[in-house]
């Protein structure tokens, strides 16, 4: 095994950025394994995009460094052409050039070889991605899910070290964009090339990476495996961000917060006013007896069946809104109904209030 393939795919170290006075990225840390998909997931204007074009070179380094397989490519006063970086790029503008035929646009990407060797490489990346028929075809003729793994032979085409995605799926139709991606993400571990992802779609995130970089204002406030973001949120932010959740305001007393539903660990001091934060699926249901029970009580005003499992909007008794719950679908969930709601605190999560 080489050095290249054991190094890191992609390297930022305290990268800061600003477009005049604005700053964009904030002291950003990240690396990237060759093989890893990392997804950069946030809100618009959050930084994702700048941190792409400055992996890329497509901005100047203002402060920090970025390595790619191990050897520094940008530091303040010096950066290696983006064409010299050995670095693919996606873009939601897949930038076909339209008087070229869908060969020879991949071709274009080539760089090594006569012009008989790169058609070859060309036609190899098409086929791989199943887009070989339309190898004499201009660009305009093809659907969009045609155009986009055109677009991804082409930035595979230099044999790049490192992958840059800047949402390439979102124009497509969902049954499309799931087939398209999953094809994309096979060749580009098949690959072995490290992936930086950029989305704002938390679903998407999950479905795709290996890894989750949560960005706002130009920081990573939370990384770690979609399962980690979701079920172990940092922050208000990310709690709510990562997945739907219900929100509920409550005081922090001798370490715990009370709630209708059950009682929670809230280890801040006493009268923190504290927001609760409970996952759909961390609501449970059932029938409501004639004798009492802990949990609270609510009406059921909206049942929707979606497959194995029905969402259920609340109206309970206690005055603290309503509430959803992703239960399991089994017919008794009717509108109407009156039943007792409890929480399951693995699935909540406590936060002091001014956190959000």
């Amino acid at each position: 095994m080489t050095a290249e393939t054991t190094a890191s795919g992609l390297l930022l170290a305290g990268v800061s950025h600003r477009y005049e006075h604005e700053p964009v990225l904030c002291g950003l840390d990240l690396e990237i394994a060759r093989g890893e998909i990392a997804c950069l997931l946030g809100p618009s204007g959050c930084g994702k995009t700048p941190c792409l074009r400055v992996a890329a070179g497509l901005e100047p380094i203002q402060e920090g460094r970025v390595d790619i397989a191990g050897a520094e490519v940008a530091r303040p006063g010096f950066s290696v052409p983006p064409e010299r970086r050995r670095v693919g790029l996606m873009f939601q503008d897949y930038a076909l050039f339209p008087h070229l035929r869908v060969i020879d646009n991949v071709a274009f990407g080539v760089r090594d070889g006569d012009k008989a060797a790169k058609r070859r490489t060309a036609m190899e990346l098409l086929t791989r991605l199943g887009v070989d028929g339309y190898a004499k075809d201009f660009p305009h003729v093809l659907s969009g899910g045609e155009q986009q793994r055109v677009a991804l032979a082409r930035a595979l085409a230099p044999h790049p070290v490192v992958m840059l995605l800047d949402e390439p799926f979102s124009g497509l139709d969902r049954r499309l964009r799931d087939r398209v991606r999953n094809d994309t993400l096979d060749v580009l571990r098949e690959l072995s090339v490290a992936t930086l992802l950029v989305t704002h779609d938390s679903e998407e995130a999950m479905l795709m990476s290996d890894r989750i970089a949560l960005m706002r204002d130009g920081a990573i406030v939370q990384s770690g495996t979609a399962s980690e973001l979701y079920s172990r949120p940092e922050s208000a932010f990310a709690a709510s961000f990562f997945g739907e959740v219900n929100v509920i305001e409550g005081t922090a007393q001798g370490g715990a917060v009370a709630t209708p539903m059950g009682t929670l660990a809230a280890p801040y001091k006493d009268g923190c006013q504290v927001s609760v934060f409970i996952r759909p699926e961390g609501l449970s249901l059932e029938e409501k007896t004639e004798y009492e029970a802990a949990g609270a009580e609510a009406e059921i005003v909206e049942s929707h069946m979606l497959g194995p499992t029905c969402l259920v909007r609340l109206k309970p008794s206690a005055e603290i809104g309503s509430l959803t719950a992703r239960v399991n679908y089994t017919g008794l969930w009717k509108v109407g109904k009156r039943v007792r709601i409890r929480l399951d605190p693995e699935r909540s999560f406590v936060f002091p209030a001014s956190q959000e």
